[in-house]
């Protein structure tokens, strides 16, 4: 279970986050939704403490902070929550001079101290889980921007973390590659890798997610199940939203195209 509480995120004087509590139940796949500059972004990166809490309380299994204004954290315990999660940015953040098997298993060498031996054959079994055995040593410049994400993704659950988060995991990526992305998350899912994505991918969402929540100005609007936040929202603030994702302009008439 990952639970946050309360949560308020300031930069200086303004508020991004008001009074947020949401909670992730193991092995569902929850969607953030919003406009850009909703808070959807920082409430993901609040649960790992890239962005730290203004106030509020953030919990995963039985590791829990408090966080109150002008009182710092000790590291250690950010430390120790952090890695019970695994990050998947929105532009892949490869090491350009470690090959795939190497960016994979890299925190688990250096952070976990795993021997060399032991972290590269988990390495090539998460390569192999993202359909990318055969690109073990191959260098981030030659791969494309879906197999870059995808080793970004196996990256990510190298530790065996107990959530998965993802930034705009495909919005780097034109249609065809973001299916490649979809597809790994797709199955990921369907194994119950607990999973919170931030996105604006509608095919994303709707795909893989059971629940979804969408914010706005930092305040949670709306959330239930996915499939009755895409096709019958009931605020009239998501509705407009939900509209902008599935609009499409008509084709025209008489073109002769």
């Amino acid at each position: 279970m990952i639970e946050l509480s309360h949560i308020e995120k300031k930069f200086g004087d303004h508020t991004v986050l008001h009074d947020v509590s949401v909670s992730f139940a193991e092995g569902s796949v929850t969607a953030l939704i919003g406009p850009s500059g909703g808070g959807k972004s920082t409430l993901l990166r609040c649960i790992n403490l890239l962005e730290i809490p203004t106030s509020g309380r953030v919990r995963i299994g039985d590791e829990a902070i408090d966080f109150r204004p002008g009182v710092k954290v000790r590291w250690a315990s950010i430390q120790k929550l952090r890695r019970q999660t695994g990050m998947v940015f929105q532009n892949f953040q490869l090491f350009p001079h470690r090959t795939a098997i190497d960016n994979v298993s890299e925190a688990l060498t250096t952070v976990l101290k795993w021997p060399r031996e032991k972290a590269q054959q988990r390495a090539r079994e998460l390569l192999d889980k993202v359909g990318l055995a055969h690109k073990a040593d191959a260098w981030p410049s030659t791969l494309s921007g879906g197999q870059q994400q995808r080793v970004a993704i196996a990256r990510a659950l190298a530790p065996s973390p107990k959530v998965l988060l993802c930034d705009e995991p495909t919005s780097a990526l034109d249609p065809e590659l973001a299916g490649e992305v979809v597809e790994v998350l797709a199955q990921l899912a369907r194994e119950g890798t607990t999973m919170v994505i931030a996105t604006h991918d509608l095919r994303l969402a709707s795909t893989i997610a059971q629940e979804a929540i969408f914010l706005d100005a930092g305040v949670v609007v709306e959330q239930g199940p996915a499939r009755h936040i895409f096709t019958n929202p009931q605020r009239q603030r998501t509705q407009r939203f939900i509209a902008t994702l599935t609009h499409k302009p008509r084709e025209q008439e008489g073109s002769g195209i």
